[in-house]
């Protein structure tokens, strides 16, 4: 008898693990050392946008952060899906909604692009941001959960967006971010658009 209820008890402990499911994408300028036995992050400011993705199986994490930031402790609770920001400048994204090639080719309207020029220029004011917009303002030294969804894509700063399917009918969950320089010089590109060109 006592060796069926350790049998329960182990399968239903191994059971509640396997549900401590998180993702975590540590994004750096240049290299970032993680070690993840320590639960430590280290990186400065290197050359270049990189990303580590790490798989957790954990009920609850913390790191620590040391970074040209500064240093700081951030803590993962729950399940998901979640974004580190050590690098030193501010990470803007939010949902990207699943579109066609046609749709996404379609021509916009000045009016439209006005709104999204509005948009843009509340997101790098840190305006507007909520988990309801799903829109994100990551700052330096940062941890931010995304979606419960610890399999949806992320598409980092300096990267093209990819092509995208649909998995059993369903849209893919995509989230896009850029550096906060990248959403200023867009919108410098957008007003340009906004102009008339002269006779």
């Amino acid at each position: 008898m006592k060796k069926y209820l350790v049998g329960i008890v182990t399968i239903c402990f191994m059971m509640a693990c396997a549900k401590n499911e998180k993702t975590v994408v540590v994004m750096s300028k240049g290299k970032a050392d993680i070690d993840l036995n320590a639960h430590t992050i280290k990186a400065s400011d290197g050359n270049g946008h990189e990303e580590k993705t790490l798989n957790i199986n954990s009920a609850e994490i913390s790191f620590k952060l040391n970074t040209s930031a500064g240093e700081a402790t951030v803590q993962l609770k729950e399940n998901g899906l979640y974004i580190i920001n050590v690098k030193n400048d501010t990470i803007i994204g939010s949902y990207q909604k699943y579109t066609s090639v046609a749709e996404a080719n379609k021509i916009m309207t000045q009016e439209k692009l006005k709104q999204n020029i509005d948009s843009l220029n509340l997101l790098v004011e840190g305006k507007n941001i909520s988990t309801a917009n799903r829109n994100y303002f990551i700052l330096p030294n940062q941890a931010v959960k995304i979606t419960d969804n610890k399999d949806a894509e992320v598409v980092g700063p300096f990267h093209r967006m990819r092509s995208a399917e649909k998995v059993d009918g369903k849209d893919p969950e995509i989230y896009r971010f850029y550096s906060i320089k990248e959403i200023r010089e867009m919108i410098v590109r957008l007003e340009a658009l906004t102009v008339a060109p002269k006779q």
